[in-house]
């Protein structure tokens, strides 16, 4: 499913929770709980976007459970799982300088300090102890290899420019 460029996925619905229509979903947010923030969801589930409004939800073990408007039974809520929940990227909340949202740091330029370019980030991958920038390989790219780089600001990663649509990283191309 192609996104609107105006749209960013938070969440993930992955299962039913009890017989009155909750759903479990998968939260992208930090805190996890974040995605309770933002009452206006679009679904994205095979091909189609539908519009849903949270009811309400709440932290549930390590899960977070919802309720959707007018899903009120678990066979109607089954039919949502596997959805992606997106947002108006203008609801989300302005980050302090220097910090960056996913979606904004996909689709850069990733440079070394020697200018060399490595291709651009594809995604990033969650490992827990840092995040991981994933970046293809482009036709102006040193060779056509994909490179995973830690994210680490002020470290690896040197500078950010979103206007340029470039990054700087202290990585070494043979890695």
């Amino acid at each position: 499913m192609t996104q609107n460029s105006q749209e960013t996925v938070i969440g993930r619905i992955t299962s039913v929770f009890g017989v009155k229509g909750w759903l479990k979903v998968f939260s992208y947010t930090d805190p996890k709980e974040g995605i309770l923030n933002y009452p206006d969801w679009t679904l994205a589930l095979d091909g189609k976007r539908i519009p849903a409004r949270l009811e309400e939800g709440r932290r549930q073990g390590q899960a977070i459970v919802v309720r959707l408007k007018g899903i009120d039974d678990r066979d109607l809520a089954r039919t949502y799982c596997g959805a992606e929940v997106m947002v108006s990227r203008a609801e989300l909340p302005e980050l302090p300088e220097g910090e960056f949202y996913w979606f904004q740091l996909e689709g850069l330029e990733v440079f070394t300090v020697e200018d060399e370019c490595l291709g651009k980030v594809h995604h990033l991958i969650e490992t827990g102890a840092n995040d991981v920038l994933v970046v293809q390989a482009t036709a102006s790219s040193i060779d056509q290899r994909e490179r995973l780089i830690p994210y680490l600001p002020d470290q690896v990663v040197l500078s950010v420019d979103l206007a340029a649509q470039r990054m700087v990283v202290d990585w070494d191309p043979e890695f």
